[in-house]
């Protein structure tokens, strides 16, 4: 069957689906099994929704399922309800963001209500990621990223938890918001150093930590590094450690054909990737920026 033709089988179930929920509510229906027919309704409204998405109608496919989300709140099936708002957001990610955004909310509600909290966070992350990727508000993506650290800490997944608040942290740093930055990746890198899987990352941690110093303050992050390697001795052996203390004299100097030279032959090696560039150009423009002060 071609698309047309599924939308048009999709149609019809709505039709009946509708014609269902009227009857239940008229006031024979309503003493004659008037749940019963709420129920049928509800199957139909699935039915069609996922007709609508073989057609690829993504936001016919998402009014399916938020209309059987309602009629299972509606007869208080909250687990149901939930379930059909996610997927009314599913579909609605293909046609309109905001609205699967109100959707995955309507089910965070739920789930919150009923103490489902791992549930909720995984549908913040999914918010964060449209207001990201679709709508590109990085403030609202960090709100949502944060609320789900928030419930992944109350259940105690710690891994999962962190992986929310680095990404806070990626764009807290790139908004310039450093302190917050630097709260994150210090109590991320602590967390690392204590686990044996994770020790290895320790270092970027604390070198990125110690970048968002540098960006406010070249002493602050010297008395930084001193502190990480106190807490972390590998973290002196590290590449990470050994580049930093570079522009760290680089800076002192005033010199920046060495800050650049460091940064290549640790590019060489490590490929620097976007968020470190950005920093790392910040603070060598601060450098350029106070050799022209001295001119």
């Amino acid at each position: 069957m071609d698309s047309s033709g599924k939308e048009k089988e999709a149609m019809a179930l709505m039709a009946e689906a509708e014609k269902k929920l009227k009857s239940s509510q008229s006031f024979f229906g309503s003493l004659f099994g008037g749940s019963s027919k709420m129920e049928d309704a509800c199957d139909l409204y699935g039915r069609a929704a996922n007709m609508f998405k073989m057609a690829k109608n993504w936001s016919a496919a998402g009014n399916a399922f938020s209309q059987a989300a309602l009629l299972y709140l509606q007869m208080q099936s909250k687990h149901d309800a939930a379930t059909n708002f996610i997927d009314a957001g599913n579909a609605f990610k293909k046609s309109d963001p905001q609205e699967a955004i109100n959707c995955l909310n309507r089910a965070i509600e739920i789930y919150t209500d009923m103490g489902r909290f791992t549930i909720a966070a995984k549908h913040h992350v999914t918010i964060a990621e449209i207001y990201e990727t679709e709508l590109v508000d990085i403030d609202k993506a960090i709100a949502h990223y944060e609320q789900a650290a928030d419930y992944y800490k109350g259940e105690e997944s710690t891994s999962s938890a962190n992986k929310c608040l680095l990404k806070v942290a990626t764009y807290a740093a790139q908004l310039e918001r450093y302190p917050k930055a630097i709260e994150i990746y210090e109590q991320v890198a602590t967390h690392a150093m204590d686990s044996t899987l994770l020790k290895y990352s320790a270092k970027d941690y604390f070198f990125k930590a110690a970048l968002c110093h540098f960006c406010v303050d070249m002493l602050n992050a010297k008395l930084a590094v001193q502190k990480y390697e106190e807490m972390f001795p590998a973290f002196s052996d590290s590449r990470e450690c050994k580049l930093v203390k570079k522009l760290l004299d680089a800076f002192e100097e005033q010199n920046v054909d060495a800050y650049t030279d460091a940064v290549k032959e640790y590019d060489t090696i490590s490929r620097l990737d976007q968020w470190l560039t950005t920093m790392l150009l910040r603070i060598k423009k601060s450098i350029q920026d106070d050799e022209s002060d001295l001119r």
